[in-house]
């Protein structure tokens, strides 16, 4: 059951607002003011607001009501053998969207073996870098009152030799659905903080840990699920980062190359939003060698963007491993108990970066302090030309933004990474094309993914530094969840100058006085995740 927000010395305030009324200005603290932009104007909207600590606050929104023309219904899946339908990943797209002659033709025979089946047309919206338009067409059965019977039919889908899932259609992101969502903002004033903000992934990189964990292990206030990160153990260590990570200043993930992240600090000052690439070689002596990744399988690139010869890009293409049989990947004590095993050179560093073991194959226990740099295929070569039992081996790092400059990275700076882009420089920037949610060929992913409402977590920052996060509840009759589009939306009425997604779904967890105060869409409850975004109290 959902715990709320209530104890002792909490100050709780609710308004309640009509339509577009406006609200008395210090009823709610900003940038939390105006009504938010989801379904038609009329709605009803409430807000329930606390002090979680000083310069944080906390208002829970509820907009909308049951909307009695909605109901649920069975969308069919198209026979398809992609890795999306074969991932463990509860939130990777099913192949629903075909051409309309493959829907009407799978409509026919379903009619024909007694459902009641309707092909439907579905276009979604121009983006910053996206056409928008037709995406294809979904082959439907029945409109039900409940879930239970949406069910019941789909059971009866299966027993016929079909596939299909059970969803609500006001997750189609229809602007005229009357709701209800649920979504919490956070607001931290720099200001008026006396706390930190640290990002934590937990005892090692390579782990998952829920929200509520790593929130009890710091001693939190709050926290919120952060990056997105490996899921599926063929993708390769469940609980990396799949993406940039910056941890006490130690960039421990590299970027998927040109994606945004979210750069914070542990005063909650200059907070920025950009778009990092990064440059990493071994070194012995002048000679050295490149390097392809940080604390991750060698040979798979999850999200991709990494180097040129990664197959089938190397540009970002989100929830997709791209692979490369030749790579050079450092590992850190960050990373885990042990490196990852399989073919190739691993050369295993001490503390003092020393060459103390040369192991092919490679994988196995750090020293204390210890680092490892392994390489597979053709680069192996490479590394045995290199690595020396006895010689230092040094590895250098380092972050650069969207200008190609070096990011400088102290021991309070903490970078997470997201996708897409929403905001930028006060308007509306939603980058999906560039982030790779865009597969070529699949448009069923840009549909599950993007068109329609999930749940989400996203965060910026408004023009006077405040940091805004935000969490929706979705995949719920009582609580619609945001497409993309409106994830951006929400923010630009929430004042964010830049902002940017981060990991949603079945991850969006948030986190105060130690109870899970939204409602994590997994049927098995809160998801363990990579990393969380950490709001610590202050000295008292």
């Amino acid at each position: 059951m959902k715990k709320r927000l209530c104890g002792a010395g909490v100050a709780i305030g609710v308004l309640v607002t009509l339509g577009a009324l406006p609200m008395h200005a210090s009823s709610v603290p900003e940038p939390v003011r105006d009504s938010l932009p989801l379904g038609p104007v009329d709605l009803i909207e409430t807000r329930t607001t606390q002090t979680v600590q000083p310069g944080v606050t906390l208002t829970r929104v509820v907009r909308g009501e049951a909307d009695p023309s909605l109901g649920w219904t069975v969308e069919v899946s198209f026979p398809a053998d992609d890795r999306a339908d074969a991932s463990p990943d509860p939130d990777a797209p099913s192949t629903v969207l075909e051409d309309r002659a493959s829907a009407a033709g799978l409509a026919a025979d379903l009619v024909r073996d007694g459902f009641h089946a309707r092909a439907e047309k579905v276009t979604t919206a121009k983006t910053a870098d996206f056409a928008g338009g037709t995406l294809g067409w979904r082959v439907r059965i029945g409109l039900f009152d409940s879930q239970d019977a949406a069910t019941s039919e789909r059971r009866r889908l299966k027993a016929a030799g079909y596939t299909g899932s059970t969803v609500y259609t006001g997750w189609d992101g229809d602007p005229a659905a009357r709701g209800p969502w649920h979504i919490d903002i956070l607001v931290i004033d720099p200001a008026r903080f006396r706390g930190s903000l640290q990002a934590s992934y937990g005892p090692d990189l390579e782990g998952r840990e829920t929200t509520s964990e790593l929130a009890e292990a710091a001693g939190a206030t709050a926290a919120v699920n952060a990056g997105l990160f490996v899921l599926d153990p063929e993708a390769g260590a469940p609980g990396d980062p799949a993406g940039v990570g910056v941890y006490d200043g130690r960039l421990l993930s590299e970027p998927v190359a040109g994606r945004p992240g979210l750069m914070l600090r542990e005063d909650a000052r200059r907070t920025r939003i950009d778009r990092f690439r990064w440059q990493g070689k071994v070194a012995a002596g002048d000679r050295s060698l490149r390097l392809n990744g940080i604390n991750r399988f060698p040979g798979l690139i999850r999200n991709c963007g990494g180097s040129e010869g990664d197959v089938p890009t190397s540009l970002p293409l989100h929830d997709v491993t791209c692979v490369n049989t030749d790579e050079i990947v450092a590992f850190t004590p960050e990373y885990g108990q042990r490196t990852p095993s399989g073919d190739g050179l691993e050369a295993v560093l001490d503390a003092d970066d020393r060459v103390v073991e040369l192991r092919s194959p490679r994988g196995g226990p750090l020293p204390v302090g210890g680092s490892s740099v392994q390489a597979i295929g053709r680069r192996v070569a490479d590394l045995s030309g290199l690595a020396r039992i006895g010689e230092r081996l040094k590895v250098e790092t380092g972050l650069l933004d969207q200008k190609g400059q070096p990011v400088g990275l102290s021991d309070t700076t903490a970078v997470l990474n997201g996708a897409p882009e929403l905001v930028r420089d006060g308007r509306l920037h939603v980058t999906p094309a560039t982030d790779g949610l865009v597969h070529p060929g699949d448009p069923s992913f840009y549909y599950g993914w993007v068109h329609k409402r999930n749940p989400r977590t996203l965060a910026g920052t408004t023009a006077d530094g405040r940091i805004v996060i935000v969490t929706a509840d979705g995949r719920d009759a009582e609580a619609l969840g945001l497409s993309i589009r409106e994830s951006a939306a929400v923010a630009m009425a929430l004042g964010l100058r830049n902002a940017v997604n981060l990991d949603g779904g079945g991850s969006t967890t948030l986190v105060v006085g130690g109870d899970v105060v939204n409602d994590p869409s997994d049927a098995a409850g809160e998801r363990p995740v990579g990393d969380a975004l950490l709001i610590l109290p202050g000295d008292s």
